[in-house]
C-alpha cells in the first residue's frame, strides 16, 4: 500500500524528459488527462527539449550525440535517470509500482525518465542512467510512448494506493 506507516515518506518529483514536440493533438489530450490525475499522488512534469535543428542533415550517430548532449545539459547531478528503451528491462505495472515505491523509500528527490529521439539515446546518456525500462516488445512511436508511460505512472500510483483502477 502507498506509504506504509513504518516507512518514512519522501516526496519525489517525477519528470518525463523528451525531445521535440508531440505531433498529435489527441496524444497531448491524453497526456494532459493523466498528468492531471497524477497530481494527487506526486509531483510530475513533462519537459520537452527543443528538437535539434536540421536533424535530417545529420547521421544517426551525430543526431544521437547532439540529442544526448542536450539531455545531459538539463540533468542535475543527483537525478536518478531511467532511459525508456526497447532494450531495457521490461516490468509489469505492479513491477513499476514496486520500483517507484523503492525509489521513494530511498529518498530520491527527482527521478527522470527519458524518451530519446528516433534513433534512441547516445552512449553517454545511457551510461548516465541508473537503469533502462522497456515498455513493450513492439515498436512504439516516441509520441505514443509519452502517453503510455504517463498512464502507466498513474496506474502504478493507484496500485500503491490500493485503488481499483488496475485489475490483474
Amino acid at each position: 500500500m502507498l506509504f506504509p506507516q513504518d516507512v518514512v515518506v519522501f516526496f519525489m518529483h517525477i519528470i518525463l524528459l523528451c525531445i521535440g514536440a508531440t505531433a498529435k493533438g489527441f496524444l497531448d489530450e491524453g497526456i494532459k488527462e493523466y498528468t492531471k490525475r497524477l497530481e494527487r499522488y506526486t509531483t510530475f512534469s513533462l519537459q520537452i527539449l527543443p528538437a535539434i535543428r536540421n536533424a535530417q542533415t545529420l547521421s544517426a550517430a551525430e543526431l544521437k550525440q547532439r540529442e544526448g548532449a542536450r539531455f545531459l545539459e538539463v540533468l542535475q547531478p543527483t537525478d536518478t535517470v531511467v532511459v525508456l528503451d526497447e532494450r531495457g528491462t521490461e516490468r509489469s505495472s505492479r513491477g513499476l509500482a514496486a520500483y517507484l515505491q523503492t525509489e521513494m523509500n530511498a529518498g530520491r528527490r527527482r527521478v527522470v525518465f527519458i524518451v530519446g529521439g528516433v534513433y534512441g539515446v547516445s552512449e553517454e546518456l545511457r551510461s548516465r542512467a541508473a537503469s533502462t525500462l522497456r515498455l513493450s516488445a513492439m515498436t512504439l512511436t516516441h509520441d505514443m510512448v509519452r502517453l503510455l508511460f504517463v498512464e502507466q505512472l498513474y496506474r502504478a500510483f493507484t496500485i500503491l494506493g490500493g485503488e481499483k483502477y488496475h485489475h490483474d
